[in-house]
């Protein structure tokens, strides 16, 4: 699984112009699944960006999202796992298909809510527009392989 993971102080999901999902002080996490995916990735990656210290205390990235009582929105983006070694047109192939995907995004989202966050999300599969205010900005690309976080 690959994650983008930016601290926001608010962000939004509209469907076809209904907002779906929308925080305060929090997390945005696009998130792309992969054909070898697992629920051990989903799992890893949800717990290792629900414990970052990524929010600031005395000018340091002390806190995580839980510390300062904020929340996830989670929204499912199947283009991070693009490629664009060949030509220019990018190539999803590496891309888990829908019925193994959106699962894995349920273990992804349900593992937030272990951690006690609120945890909203996009529309799976849908055409999303998505808001935000990057708050920093902070912004990390975090990936797993077999359960371990590699980057």
């Amino acid at each position: 699984m690959r994650a983008v993971v930016q601290r926001v102080s608010s962000a939004s999901v509209a469907v076809a112009g209904d907002v779906v999902g929308s925080i305060g002080q929090g997390l945005l996490v696009l998130v792309g699944v992969g054909q070898d995916d697992t629920n051990a990735d989903a799992e890893a990656l949800a717990n290792k960006i629900a414990d970052l210290r990524i929010f600031s205390q005395d000018d340091r990235m002390e806190l995580s999202v839980k510390d300062v009582g904020g929340s996830v929105l989670v929204v499912s983006q199947f283009t991070l796992l693009g490629s664009t070694k060949k030509g220019r047109r990018p190539s999803f192939s590496d891309a888990a298909r829908p019925e193994v995907a959106e699962p894995l995004i349920e273990v992804f989202m349900a593992t937030f809510t272990d951690h006690g966050l609120t945890v909203l999300g996009g529309r799976f599969g849908a055409m999303m527009d998505v808001a935000l205010t990057n708050d920093g900005p902070v912004t990390l690309v975090i990936d797993t392989v077999d359960g371990t976080i590699v980057r």
